[in-house]
């Protein structure tokens, strides 16, 4: 059974187009902005809704806190979890 992060990985692969890059080059630590994978604000609506879509699980982006849910794969994880019904 897949790991939460690795369904992460595949849906922020899936949601943004990234043709390129596997679950593998995703390091779950790994910042999502930035630095790491590069994501810009576009993409963290577009993941924002394939979130709510996948898990039903909304992060309000005026939340102060949107920005560390999405830092990281395995923040992104541990709030889902914290979340799902």
């Amino acid at each position: 059974m897949k790991s939460l992060q690795d369904e992460i990985k595949t849906l922020i692969i899936d949601a943004l187009n990234l043709e390129d890059i596997t679950i593998d080059d995703i390091e779950t630590d790994a910042p999502l902005f930035g630095d790491g994978l590069g994501l810009d604000s576009i993409d963290a609506l577009e993941l924002g809704l394939a979130v709510k879509k996948q898990y039903n699980v909304v992060i309000d982006a005026d939340d102060a806190k949107a920005r560390e849910h999405f830092a990281s794969v395995a923040s992104l994880a541990a709030f889902i979890s914290s979340n799902k019904a």
